[in-house]
């Protein structure tokens, strides 16, 4: 009768478990502090700073003319100053809307301005646009696009994100309870919100400093993330429920040692294949596609994170109990 030799992983995760633990604790905890610091911020007051889609209004975003790629040195005081005092064409017995609230950002050097105003006319924006044109011009012709949101679309937007993800979230809980172990279900979960407070997190600080926003992409990421997550940590638990009847002579610490090192490099390869295109995106994609592949890069990124240092640690522990 021969005995198999149980395999020597190369990569103990148990030995770093500690490590893995304050590392993921201290991310979410500021992520958490960051969604609360957003959400008593008067200038906010939500955990991540609502985008267009959410909150409606009308977006103008503008090209200029450079002479040899450089711009004319504008800032956005002085662009915000000539909106406030620019006139607006209004309807009989109706107010032209204030500028006073409206927010500018100068992207690619100087080369593009983006304008967030409130919900305007069509000869509203062009009024607008033409006012720029005397502050900063001369701009573009092919380079000028207006949208417009009206705020009981921006509303609905807002609430059908939040049911899609509340929904997809859902789902997700009740299969993997269903169809694996409570102890596997429970540490799938942990790993799936552990992804997204992050990823919210980071958001949120980057509205807070930098006045980023969130929109519907960033809601489809969101869900992306989370059926990313949950299928990377299924694969190690699948694993290590495989292995249990060969490696029943191990204690489960070292089960998930070998489980872990046996798919550390098909993780690692799938999330690096996957990043591969979210880096030309972040690169090459342009301004409307960069924070939807940022928010995928990250969710991504922490997803194969926590599939291998959080979850299977965290299992002999729970088992334990």
């Amino acid at each position: 009768m021969t005995v198999t030799e149980s395999p020597t992983p190369r990569f103990r995760i148990s030995q770093y478990k500690r490590m893995a633990w304050w590392g993921s604790g201290l991310a979410c905890l500021l992520s958490v502090v960051g969604l609360l610091v957003s959400w008593l911020s008067p200038g906010i007051g939500a955990p991540l700073k609502p985008g267009l889609d959410f909150t409606g209004g009308t977006q103008i975003q503008l090209e200029r003319q450079c002479v040899l790629s450089a711009c004319g040195s504008i800032t956005v005081d002085q662009i915000q100053a000539g909106l406030v005092t620019l006139p607006l064409p209004a309807k009989a017995k109706e107010q032209a809307p204030s500028l006073t609230s409206a927010k500018v950002q100068l992207l690619d050097g100087g080369q593009t301005l983006l304008l967030r105003l409130p919900v305007l006319a069509a000869d509203q924006s062009q009024a607008v646009i033409t006012g720029v044109d005397r502050l900063a011009g001369p701009l573009k012709t092919t380079g000028t696009s207006v949208n417009t949101i009206g705020p009981t679309l921006g509303s609905q937007l807002l609430q059908g994100s939040l049911v899609s993800l509340l929904v997809s979230f859902a789902a997700i809980a009740l299969y993997i309870t269903f169809r694996y172990d409570r102890v596997f279900a429970f540490l799938a979960i942990v790993a799936l919100a552990h992804d997204v407070i992050i990823t919210c997190g980071l958001f949120a600080w980057l509205g807070i400093f930098f006045g980023i926003e969130v929109d519907s992409l960033f809601a489809v990421s969101l869900i992306t993330v989370a059926g990313y997550s949950v299928t990377d940590t299924v694969v190690v638990f699948d694993r290590i429920r495989e292995q249990k009847k060969a490696l029943g002579q191990l204690s489960l610490i070292e089960q998930v040692d070998v489980a872990v090192d046996a798919t550390l490099t098909r993780s690692l390869y799938t999330s690096l294949t996957t990043l591969l295109p979210l880096l030309g995106l972040i690169f090459f994609g342009g301004t409307s596609l960069f924070w939807f592949a940022v928010a995928l890069a990250v969710g991504i990124g922490v997803g194969s994170w926590s599939s291998i240092g959080v979850a299977p640690t965290l299992l002999p522990v729970l088992s334990r109990r």
